[in-house]
C-alpha cells in the first residue's frame, strides 16, 4: 500500500516562492515515478510535473523554468521547488503515483496573491 502525505503548500505574494513536499512510504522509492498535479477551482486537474526513476524528469509548459521537481533519497521525499509564483498558479496541488492502481495525496493549497 502506498502512501503520499503533501505538505508547505500556503499563501505567498506573486513573484514569491514555496516548496512542497510530499512524503512516499509503501513503495520503492528511488524507482517510484511520482507526479504533482493541480487544481484550481473550476478548472481540470492538470499534470505540473513529473520525476521518473533515474531523475529524469518533465514540466507543463506553463511551469517551465519556475519549478523544479527532485528527490530526497534520505527522507523518501520529493519535493516541488517552485519560484516566480503567479496568481495563476493557485490551486490545490496533489501528489500522485501508479502502481496498478492511482495513489493520491490529501492535496496541499497553494495560493499566490497579486
Amino acid at each position: 500500500q502506498v502512501q503520499l502525505v503533501e505538505s508547505g503548500g500556503g499563501l505567498v505574494q506573486a513573484g514569491g516562492s514555496l516548496r512542497l513536499s510530499c512524503a512516499v512510504s509503501g513503495s520503492t522509492f528511488s524507482i517510484t515515478t511520482i507526479n504533482w498535479f493541480r487544481q484550481a477551482p473550476g478548472k481540470q486537474r492538470e499534470l505540473v510535473a513529473t520525476i521518473r526513476s533515474g531523475d529524469s524528469t518533465n514540466y507543463a509548459d506553463s511551469v517551465k523554468g519556475r519549478f523544479t521537481i527532485f528527490r530526497d533519497n534520505a527522507k523518501n521525499t520529493v519535493l516541488l521547488q517552485m519560484n516566480s509564483l503567479k496568481p495563476e498558479d493557485t490551486a490545490v496541488y496533489y501528489c500522485h503515483t501508479y502502481k496498478l492502481v492511482n495513489y493520491w495525496g490529501q492535496g496541499t493549497q497553494v495560493t499566490v496573491s497579486s
